[in-house]
């Protein structure tokens, strides 16, 4: 269930942003979504989804205004298509996000990986060696790891979609319980590594 700017984010966002205006559009829309794997913030620029993440409002919105603008605010004419695709991910009815990514808050390493992983396919895995071959850096294993692990754009970005091996789940930003909740909604059973 999606859940719009409380009294409190709107709060945050009036003494943080000092450019804040409540009927303007913002550069940024910020706001959250309630979904079964927890709470998720969300940022919305021009360009796309900036950030989908697992991690505490204040730590985001501190990290978004710092290297991306200072004018945010709650703007549910742009949050609301994430929100809607989002439940319909949860309740199994959509397979491939449509909405628009920005990852500018990702590192050029990064970016390469996680964009990497949106070509992996819903119901799949593929493994942190896999990626490393597919980016010509076959030794870069734990660099890439923490290109997965500092994913800005959680979910939409399928990160959860890598494990260790064939037995081995290995981590992910939302935990364990996330990651299993994700791949029951995908119907992914014994990790079947796509090719």
């Amino acid at each position: 269930m999606a859940s719009g700017s409380s009294g409190d984010l709107d709060a945050l966002l009036r003494v943080t942003s000092p450019t804040y205006v409540g009927d303007r559009h913002p550069d940024i829309a910020f706001g959250t979504h309630d979904g079964p794997v927890g709470r998720l913030i969300l940022a919305v620029t021009g360009r796309g989804v900036v950030s989908c993440s697992y991690e505490d409002e204040n730590l985001v919105f501190e990290r978004v205004s710092r290297n991306v603008s200072t004018f945010i605010g709650a703007d549910p004419r742009r949050l609301d298509p994430v929100r809607r695709e989002l439940d319909a991910y949860f309740s199994g009815r959509l397979r491939a996000f449509t909405t628009p990514v920005d990852l500018q808050l990702a590192t050029p390493f990064a970016r390469t990986v996680l964009q990497m992983m949106m070509a992996v396919p819903y119901g799949t895995v593929t493994t942190y060696h896999l990626i490393a071959e597919r980016i010509g850096r076959p030794r870069a294993l734990r660099a890439v790891g923490n290109a997965l692990g500092g994913n800005p754009v959680c979910v939409i970005v399928p990160c959860h979609r890598v494990v260790e091996n064939e037995t081995v789940l290995g981590g992910y930003a939302g935990g364990t319980t996330a990651k299993e909740r994700l791949f029951r909604i995908e119907g992914i059973q014994g990790n079947p590594i796509a090719p």
